[in-house]
């Protein structure tokens, strides 16, 4: 057992939020009943797109996870506010399946053109299953028109990869102060997402930490215990960590993008919204995500707090030269952890528009093959994010704490300002 798991009270919950403001951005709380129900027949438009958007990600998507979570946004925001209007004497449901597949074809095959093909055949299979009519020319029209407005308004935000990765210049070594880390000792990554446009913040600073929490002080108590548990969890050859925490350790290592696609996809799956209220789950679940993502950097990079392999190998707390974490430490600062901003985001937003629990699902990840771990609430992701990249050795407790409730205040105010974002342009 970790002496050191759970140490501190659990985050603030989630706000409270209002039927009222979901209602304007054309998203509903299901009951609980079914929150929980099993997929029940109905237009299978948005999973055939949801899956047509991961594939196309997948295959051709950019070399910065922030830059696919933005085509996730644009494509899904085009495709909410294609879909929000339904136009008089038209079938509601033919023109939503046809207004979303139009959104997210066009908004894709300018992102990604080298699917162009296969979105194009995606394209034909949706709108083959949609009757002939004013339904469905008026709903590729709105789609086309969206996509044009949301990538015109998007334009220059800073998200491509060159500007993500924007060059930084690193401080002088210091006590507490970020420096590249072994092996590759690599440049600092992601400096841009902090210069970059939100979807719906303010500005990047807007929910900067601390406010509370703090970073703790590098001489602090708090930063002693952090230190000591990565030490003797996080180590390459650690004796105390078991095989269950390493297995923890090796699911979450990859892509949060990448691992939370599958949970999406099953609350989209079980939602009993119409192609409209399920758009806007997509569309409002990655908007909050790629204003986390800019938020987690801003945080970041204002702290430039050193990672544990620099504080370990080099501090004053009984250096160890030697020491190697069990996975190779990211290029960019430890305070707060990208993965639990990003899991603390995802988990508010699952939570607020599908209910906290769902029926058991199954999840599996690319860095831990053969591994099957089957999940009833969002919350048990972010606790596992929580320990992995303490077991890890790439981030302390303290860091991954912070990032629950950074990824939590984003997604908050992500979701109060729905209305904003889902109005058309």
């Amino acid at each position: 057992m970790n002496p050191f798991r759970n140490r501190h009270p659990v985050r603030p919950a989630l706000v409270a939020l209002g039927s009222a403001v979901l209602l304007a951005a054309s998203v509903t709380v299901p009951s609980a009943a079914a929150a929980v129900a099993e997929e029940r027949p109905r237009s299978s438009a948005a999973l055939d797109w949801y899956d047509t958007t991961a594939a196309t990600v997948a295959a051709g998507g950019a070399p910065t996870q922030i830059t696919n979570s933005r085509t996730w946004a644009v494509s899904w925001l085009a495709a909410a506010r294609a879909t929000r209007l339904v136009p008089a004497g038209v079938d509601r449901g033919d023109f939503q399946d046809a207004a979303l597949a139009s959104a997210v074809h066009d908004a894709l095959v300018a992102l990604v053109p080298a699917r162009t093909e296969e979105l194009d055949a995606a394209l034909r299979t949706t709108l083959e299953g949609v009757p002939d009519g004013p339904a469905e020319s008026k709903g590729v029209a709105a789609g086309a028109r969206q996509a044009r407005l949301v990538l015109a308004d998007r334009e220059g935000d800073g998200l491509d990869p060159a500007s993500v990765n924007a060059p930084f210049t690193v401080p002088s070594a210091a006590p507490g102060v970020w420096q590249p880390t072994p092996p590759a000792y690599a440049p600092a990554a992601q400096y841009g997402n902090r210069l970059a446009r939100p979807f719906l913040l303010d500005s990047p600073d807007q929910y900067r930490l601390p406010a509370p929490p703090a970073p703790p002080a590098p001489d602090s108590a708090r930063y002693r215990a952090d230190l000591a548990e990565v030490r003797a969890y996080g180590a390459v050859d650690s004796t105390v960590r078991t095989k269950k925490q390493t297995e923890t350790a090796d699911f979450w290592l990859g892509s949060s993008l990448t691992l939370y696609t599958e949970p999406l996809r099953v609350a989209l799956a079980r939602s009993p919204q119409s192609s409209a209220g399920r758009a806007g789950l997509v569309a409002l679940f990655h908007v909050a995500l790629v204003d986390t993502q800019i938020a987690t950097s801003d945080t970041k990079y204002a702290h430039l707090r050193w990672r544990p392999v620099t504080a370990i190998r080099t501090g004053s707390i009984d250096p160890d030269p030697a020491w190697t974490p069990l996975h190779t430490t990211p290029a960019h600062p430890d305070y707060p952890s990208g993965h639990t901003t990003y899991s603390g985001a995802a988990e508010a937003v699952l939570s607020a528009l599908v209910g906290p629990r769902t029926a058991p699902f199954e999840l599996t990840s690319p860095t831990a093959p053969g591994v099957t771990r089957t999940y009833t609430a969002w919350r048990r992701l972010s606790q596992e994010n929580v320990d992995a990249r303490v077991y890890s050795g790439i981030h302390t407790r303290s860091a991954d704490e912070a990032g629950l409730v950074l990824g939590e205040r984003v997604a908050t105010h992500a979701l109060r300002n729905a209305a904003r974002l889902f109005g058309t342009l």
